[in-house]
């Protein structure tokens, strides 16, 4: 039996017991064995996708990651993987925690590009707290039109 800690401070279920929490990792041993509830909270970082006329931009806000606990590829030709892992604060045996509801733990989160990406020319950065992925688009090459002379 715990307490479900969300991160929202005007969330008035904020400490609300959960009869459900655990029931999953009970049933299922080897779940509960590879991940705990830190991991849980920071594994599914929120990202946006927005698609501009030259490229498709993903923003994720990983506050508190450096760029070396970030990795960011492209596997089987059109799958923009982005991962990695905010550590723990490391615990002094004094230190009296009240409330604890930042995440830390690893992430990843994969994306199928279209066929109008760019691959090859991907770009990353990482700036106060934001990965911004740039993934150029293909120019799209119009149909030539080709009028063809009628005879008679």
């Amino acid at each position: 039996m715990s307490l479900v800690r969300r991160s929202n401070v005007l969330d008035p279920f904020a400490d609300f017991w959960d009869p459900f929490d655990g029931v999953f990792r009970s049933l299922v041993p080897s779940v509960a064995a590879s991940s705990n509830s830190d991991t849980a909270a920071f594994a599914n970082a929120r990202i946006d996708w927005k698609e501009t006329p030259e490229a498709h931009v993903f923003k994720a806000d990983l506050p508190g990651v450096k760029k070396e606990e970030v990795k960011v590829e492209v596997e089987d030709g059109n799958v923009l993987v982005i991962s990695g892992e905010r550590s723990k604060e490391k615990e002094d045996k004094n230190d009296k925690w009240h409330r604890v509801e930042r995440s830390s733990g690893k992430f990843l989160r994969r994306f199928r590009l279209p066929e109008n990406a760019k691959t090859d020319q991907v770009k990353a950065g990482l700036e106060n707290g934001v990965l911004t992925v740039t993934v150029p688009k293909a120019e799209v090459k119009k149909p030539e039109v080709k009028a063809i002379e009628i005879s008679g």
